[in-house]
């Protein structure tokens, strides 16, 4: 299945190296085998083997090399300077695809500058948008379920991806943690995880969840970090410009990998909703250079709405989810009207597409797909 970041990442290997980052199994490798087929003589290296790593360190491939793609770099000593001098003494016509995960990810910015000499791309799981024309068109329901990573998304049944989800998650947890923290207490976080699970779509109080798991709320918010690094869960924050009274601290945490929300149809579809959200920020961000944001809106007497699309600190779009609704929800209604901003519900079973109260009543599907 071809992924939507690949015209762009061809176009940008011709300026600058690219690196290629996103959570673990998102299809980060896969996409860069696809990509080399663009090419002559391409050569592949993984970091965990030792072969892969003696080539590097000696730069050993041949002259007309035209794509060199570098996995899992981040796991060897100073690969920082490694990789900028590399690229700083690349001959004409070698093109740099460099792949990792949450630990390149953070480590860009540290060590040896790097500046001016990449192109990010952050790849995020199966989007309605991505799969527009694809033969799973339409799913929208299997995504909920199943959430977007490829294999699972893919599988025959859905044992399959019940088991894969279980295995990449006890992996992450147990193993690519210790890339972070050597010392943690592994049955708290989990509990953790399994929290956030069931909050999907409600602002998440770290003390209460301290109380919950019986942990101080520093080590809560430590491990929600940890979570994050480990792109097993994002945050939105609450936008207060222009909104009165708005609350500034609880923050929304939702899964990268929707089919791990235990907390029903309404917070599946909300994560659903948040992930395509993301990408669709993330894209602007990464291709664009635009300064997007993702948050949501929320006062203190409880009124809220799922979502705020935001560019330069302005309010762009709000956007509420909803199963099955097809009036426009109060408040999204009273938040449009104060702040003059373009406002769409998004609803999964929806009959009659609509215009009301200067809300758009959207179905979910057709509005998700033509996210760019």
């Amino acid at each position: 299945m071809r992924r939507t970041l690949t015209d762009s990442i061809l176009a940008d290997l011709e300026k600058k190296m690219v690196l290629l980052v996103g959570p673990r199994q998102v299809g980060k490798t896969w996409l860069a085998r696809e990509l080399a087929k663009r090419f002559q003589r391409p050569v592949y290296l993984n970091c965990d083997a030792r072969g892969d790593r003696e080539l590097l360190e000696r730069e050993g491939w041949l002259p007309d090399t035209d794509l060199l793609m570098l996995d899992e770099l981040h796991k060897i000593t100073d690969w920082q300077r490694t990789l900028k001098g590399i690229y700083d003494t690349r001959p004409p016509g070698l093109r740099i695809l460099v792949t990792g995960s949450a630990r390149l990810d953070l480590l860009i910015h540290g060590g040896e500058s790097l500046a001016g000499r990449y192109f990010r791309h952050r790849l995020l799981p199966f989007t309605p948008a991505e799969l527009r024309g694809t033969p799973q068109e339409g799913a929208l329901g299997r995504l909920m379920e199943r959430g977007g990573f490829p294999e699972p998304f893919l599988a025959d049944d859905e044992t399959q991806a019940a088991r894969w989800r279980q295995q990449i998650v006890d992996a992450l947890i147990r193993y690519d943690i210790l890339d972070f923290q050597r010392i943690i207490d592994f049955k708290a976080l989990q509990l953790t995880l399994d929290l956030l699970r069931a909050r999907v779509g409600s602002p998440v109080s770290f003390a209460s969840i301290a109380r919950d798991i019986g942990a101080s709320p520093t080590t809560v918010t430590r491990y929600v970090h940890l979570l994050e690094a480990l792109h097993l869960v994002f945050r939105v924050t609450p936008f207060s410009r222009d909104i009165a009274r708005a609350l500034l601290k609880e923050p929304k945490i939702y899964f990268f990998d929707t089919g791990l929300v235990s907390a029903g149809e309404g917070p599946r579809l909300e994560n659903l909703v948040a992930v395509a959200l993301l990408a669709h920020v993330w894209g602007r961000v990464d291709r664009l250079g635009e300064a997007a944001e993702l948050r949501y809106v929320r006062t203190k007497d409880g009124r809220e709405v799922d979502f705020a699309l935001v560019r330069d600190g302005r309010l762009e779009r709000l956007v509420e989810c909803k199963v099955v609704e097809d009036h426009p929800d109060p408040s999204l209604v009273r938040f449009a009207a104060q702040t003059g901003a373009p406002a769409t519900q998004v609803v999964w079973r929806l009959r009659h597409e609509q215009r009301c109260h200067d809300v758009e009543v959207r179905r979910a599907l057709d509005w998700l797909q033509a996210l760019a």
